[in-house]
């Protein structure tokens, strides 16, 4: 995607702050890899094409700064960071945490209104799969894990997570629509709502050990089929040992 195409997607609402509405817009293009690793954002220009002034964009990028999103080398360039895969990995542990602590939970309440929506959601990324639709796919994966996060009375978290999972969430989008991942996918989604239904604890913690460690085990592979989209592997080594 070029700079000039950002606002196509752009629609400025005057009822909401201009700088949280760049930083949604920018991140989601980021997240979805429609501004792929390493792409240079001149605040000027997008600015320019958001139609906005360069204070909004500014603030937007410091906080994708603090995300690990974008690399900011003051008066000389601002670009799309490449995927840390530290901080992939960080997210995945409070993740995996997290959530065996949820369908724990969720199994044990065993209420039928819960494995209806995830079996909704379900339904919604099988159709994706049918025609390929991966973004949508993606979307209605976050929406399984949404509704267990809203079943836990947990909101506050889940948004702490996905404020934190830019890394993590690119990763996955490199790997959804390859070697069988989106299927994968499907099963695990399968046996956790399952075994919440059934009132298996132990069931759906074993399905959600084996469905989040999906990405991390492929990260060799993804690494050279992406080589340019993911920080260089001393700085990734360099990174775990601090």
């Amino acid at each position: 995607m070029s700079l000039e195409n950002l606002s196509a997607s752009f629609r400025l609402d005057r009822s909401r702050s201009a700088a949280s509405q760049v930083y949604e817009h920018l991140r989601e293009l980021i997240v979805t890899l429609a501004l792929a690793p390493g792409t240079p954002l001149s605040r000027t220009q997008v600015a320019e094409s958001l139609d906005l002034s360069p204070m909004p964009v500014r603030d937007a990028l410091s906080r994708l700064e603090k995300e690990g999103l974008v690399e900011i080398f003051p008066q000389h360039l601002t670009r799309v960071q490449r995927i840390d895969l530290d901080s992939a990995r960080q997210v995945h542990v409070l993740r995996l945490s997290v959530e065996l602590e949820i369908v724990h939970g969720l199994a044990g309440a065993r209420d039928p209104d819960v494995v209806k929506s995830l079996q909704a959601a379900l339904a919604k990324q099988r159709a994706c799969l049918e025609v390929e639709d991966f973004a949508g796919f993606i979307q209605f994966d976050q929406e399984f894990h949404k509704t267990m996060y809203r079943a836990a009375q947990l909101m506050r978290v889940w948004d702490m997570i996905r404020g934190a999972s830019g890394n993590l969430d690119r990763l996955r989008r490199l790997h959804v629509p390859i070697n069988g991942k989106a299927q994968a996918v499907l099963e695990d989604h399968t046996g956790i709502a399952h075994a919440i239904g059934a009132g298996d604890a132990a069931g759906a913690q074993q399905w959600v050990r084996r469905h989040l460690s999906g990405t991390l085990t492929e990260l060799n592979s993804l690494r050279e089929r992406y080589p340019d989209y993911m920080l260089p592997l001393a700085d990734f080594t360099d990174r775990a040992r601090g």
